[in-house]
């Protein structure tokens, strides 16, 4: 079955869609302006040892990340400069997990001197390119060909539109907190600080709860992996008593075998609650579509999408404190909209507009 890229590209954004046939297999969202930096190179100096973390403080050139002793800092002292790569984005306030285990090559890079970000690591696209090296790429902007023509080569081609409707109602239901599967039975989503907690409700579906249960287990994987759902995941299965759910163990972890994420089944609870543990590298799809800056580039699509459909008229932008303050830290994506249409955004702050709202506007 053919495996093709589809890399859209928005404002300050690019949606990135694996297909295997007309199922979504893979899904990303990468902002150029605002990147996860997993995979940057950075030279970096230790700034404080810390025993009881098994690691040391590292300052950044802007921020401050984490070095794990077993990831090459168990000899680095408080002043020390090394080159180090991100291996984890950051997180619930905490910095970038960092690596300085390094190839010749990027060693050969960092040099001396003040902390600084030496190299940018990879977007969405080229990472799942790599993933998936028999697949084409397709994008629709030609300055986004551009820049990843050097890595893709001729594996990249330019094609307008990628996302069809069933495209779009299969990464639109990502958004979704509840999935409801064609049997009728129903997967429910509610990640929080500590966890994600996965609910199963057999609904509407019919026959013997153990059954219903195996059938949506591929779906289950399925979601976890296309959500990026990470750190601690615990499943609520439906309608069996604890004792029985463990049987369902082995078909629960080979529907998380091909999941590159390297999810593992801890087993179950006393409760019956299955424990699943996934590496948390990048941002899972709920952090990346929450905030004022995800609003700000939902906004920023929308007045492209208008301004291409009447040219004459460029809408402004009005929008929380909070939303204008997250794109102007983003100057690539206002820069973007300015590429696409000729024009520069008005935009306009009003605190009547409550969390992440804006409007579009008369300019």
């Amino acid at each position: 079955m053919t495996t093709r890229i589809l890399a859209a590209a928005s404002p300050g954004e690019v949606r990135v869609a694996v297909l295997r046939g007309d199922d979504l297999l893979d899904y990303a969202i990468w902002r150029p302006g605002a990147p996860d930096g997993v995979g940057d190179l950075h030279r970096g100096r230790i700034a404080a040892r810390a025993p009881a973390l098994g690691g040391a403080f590292v300052a950044l050139d802007g921020a401050d990340g984490f070095l794990p002793d077993t990831e090459g800092g168990k000899t680095a002292t408080e002043g020390t400069v090394l080159g180090m790569r991100v291996i984890r984005a950051a997180q619930g306030g905490k910095g970038p997990r960092l690596s300085a285990r390094l190839s010749g090559e990027a060693q050969a890079r960092v040099g001396n001197g003040a902390p600084a970000l030496l190299r940018r690591g990879p977007g969405a696209v080229e990472r799942l390119a790599a993933l998936h090296p028999e697949a084409a790429v397709w994008v629709d902007d030609l300055a986004l060909a551009a820049a990843l023509r050097p890595a893709l080569g001729a594996r990249l081609a330019v094609r307008t539109p990628l996302f069809d409707d069933d495209v779009l109602g299969q990464i639109d239901a990502l958004a979704q907190p509840e999935l409801v599967l064609p049997n009728g039975a129903r997967l429910s989503f509610q990640p929080t600080s500590a966890l994600v907690a996965i609910d199963v409700d057999t609904g509407a579906a019919t026959g013997g709860h153990l059954a219903i249960n195996r059938a949506l287990l591929p779906t289950l994987a399925r979601q976890i992996r296309l959500r990026n759902l990470s750190g601690a995941i615990l499943v609520d299965l439906a309608g069996l008593p604890a004792r029985r759910r463990s049987a369902l163990g082995p078909a629960l972890a080979e529907a998380l075998a091909d999941d590159p994420g390297h999810p593992r089944l801890l087993g179950f609870t006393a409760l019956g609650l299955a424990e699943i543990v996934r590496p948390r590298i990048h941002p899972p799809l709920h952090e990346l579509l929450a905030g004022p800056h995800a609003a700000g580039l939902v906004a920023l699509r929308e007045i492209a999408a208008s301004a291409s459909a009447n040219p004459s008229r460029m809408p402004a932008l009005r929008a929380a404190p909070a939303v204008v303050s997250a794109l102007e830290q983003d100057r690539a994506a206002v820069a973007d909209l300015a590429r696409r249409t000729g024009r520069t955004l008005i935009l306009r702050s009003d605190p009547m507009l409550a969390g992440n709202a804006w409007t579009m506007e008369a300019p």
